[in-house]
């Protein structure tokens, strides 16, 4: 906290800095929100408090494609009228939300929650790609579609999926290239994505 503001209350701190912890959200932005809800919707804060609180308490990891849910499957992968011969590999459950609005794609999802980015540490074995090659290798699944983001992590991602899945003789696509390059899925367009969808690219 900078300290042109060590005036305010130690508890009022702690909620600045909490919020700020939010993507796109600054200091001055955490400020505003904090004062917002303090001064002028009690109720809304309260709600939210609680809110947030029972969906750290009682969401977990769907067993199926990794994404939120508050039973031992989601309702994408409890539904019997999905594709199951189809597995779309996503970044993060905004990505799973925007192919989802695309209304192009009734199969299954994994959900990566993260992606590949060796400066960070981050690789294969921190983001459980063992559990991506089970799924794909169940005997049920025909295809693994790769939905990663076209930024340079997302595609080193997907190189790093291409090269495990090959090993397996696993049919693997990709995107079509109409979703533009260093784009994250979640910006761009219903109609992009289902033509990226329909479009997609065997890969090798």
């Amino acid at each position: 906290m900078d300290k042109n503001y060590h005036f305010e209350p130690e508890l009022l701190i702690d909620l600045i800095n909490s919020l700020k912890r939010l993507p796109g959200i600054g200091v001055r932005s955490a400020r505003r929100i904090a004062y917002y809800l303090l001064q002028h919707d009690l109720k809304s804060a309260s709600r939210l408090s609680s809110s947030l609180a029972k969906a750290v308490e009682n969401l977990r990891n769907c067993k199926g494609c990794n994404g939120f849910t508050d039973h031992d499957l989601c309702y994408i992968c409890s539904n019997n009228l999905r594709d199951n011969k189809l597995l779309c590999i996503v970044e993060s459950p905004t990505d799973q939300n925007s192919l989802e609005l695309s209304h192009g794609y009734k199969g299954l999802y994994y959900i990566i929650m993260g992606r590949v980015s060796p400066l960070n540490g981050i690789g294969p074995r921190e983001l459980s790609f063992q559990r991506i090659l089970d799924r794909a290798t169940d005997g049920i699944v025909e295809e693994v579609i790769i939905a990663t983001s076209f930024t340079a992590e997302g595609e080193t991602t997907a190189q790093f999926l291409v090269s495990m899945l090959s090993e397996h003789n696993i049919k693997t696509t990709r995107l079509a290239r109409g979703v533009p390059a260093g784009s994250e899925l979640e910006y761009i367009d219903a109609g992009t994505i289902a033509w990226a969808l329909v479009d997609r690219r065997e890969v090798v």
